[in-house]
């Protein structure tokens, strides 16, 4: 599965080497008309399926055809893959060779995450414990990890209310609230881009800072907030950490980035969104 905005040509090589492990979709959040001829290029890919919306929903919408064709082809797993994101010609042969190894406790596995997401020179690892033989954390990226289909329409599918932000956050909450696992694949790694992320030197430490839009800032802050309270009930250390990140990331961007003023609006946006959702019966 995977959902697309506005791609670059680069989502041809990775369709082209996805669809030889398995059928693809590709579900288009409704690109503009110049993105078309890309779109049908693609759809032209032997075991490609393209979807195109006229109207634009977020990423969750696109995952969710994803697991509804996951379930109707009685498939057990479902891989998403953002259009930014490479991953290894034998990743998902990888993948695949990664769960029979932990058979004695697949069926408590909703999710698996690459050990690794590369993020330009930078290196995201998953903080994690070992939980018989397997290295659990709470939350993983959507971007290269497989989803037991099973278990996530047993949540509901992914959060179509979130948009964008937070969707595998509030995934991987509600099937750890539901008994299951999240796993990471050690060994295993993604390149995935993080907004239009770079480091700096700032303050005598390197600095990440995503060049994440006035509106993106907005919803990051609302949907992390929202999933505050039911992240803390289950660990309050990963809620924290959470919520110190995404704090973090607007406080760097009111600071260091560039538009900071529209920044700034979209921060209280994101502020002023929580504080009506839970106000409002």
């Amino acid at each position: 599965m995977v959902p697309t905005y506005r791609p670059s040509r680069d989502l041809v090589a990775l369709v082209d080497q996805l669809r030889l492990s398995a059928p693809v979709i590709v579900s288009d959040d409704a690109s503009p008309c110049v993105y078309d001829p890309l779109l049908a290029e693609i759809a032209k890919l032997p075991n490609v399926t393209v979807v195109r919306h006229a109207t634009n929903a977020g990423i969750a919408r696109g995952l969710n055809e994803g697991l509804n064709a996951a379930l109707d082809a009685d498939a057990t797993w479902l891989l998403t893959v953002d259009q930014d994101t490479m991953v290894a010609a034998e990743y998902v042969a990888d993948m695949q060779a990664w769960l029979p190894q932990h058979h004695d406790r697949s069926d408590s596995i909703a999710a698996v995450g690459a050990g690794g997401v590369i993020d330009g020179d930078s290196r995201i690892r998953y903080p994690s414990t070992v939980l018989d033989g397997i290295r659990v954390t709470e939350e993983i990226v959507q971007s290269g990890s497989l989803w037991r289909a099973s278990a996530l329409a047993e949540i509901g599918g992914f959060d179509e209310s979130l948009g964008i932000d937070a969707v595998d956050a509030a995934a991987c909450v509600r099937l750890r609230a539901a008994g299951y696992v999240v796993a990471v694949a050690d060994g295993l790694e993604v390149k995935h881009s993080i907004g239009s992320s770079r480091r700096i030197r700032a303050f005598g430490r390197d600095i990440m800072v995503t060049g994440h839009s006035p509106e993106r800032r907005s919803t990051m802050l609302r949907n992390r907030l929202r999933l505050f309270p039911e992240e803390f009930r289950q660990s309050p250390q990963h809620a924290l950490r959470s919520i110190r990140r995404v704090l973090v990331n607007q406080g760097v961007g009111l600071i260091l980035e560039t538009g900071r003023k529209d920044k700034a609006i979209g921060t209280l946006r994101g502020l002023r969104g929580v504080t009506r959702d839970t106000l409002e019966p």
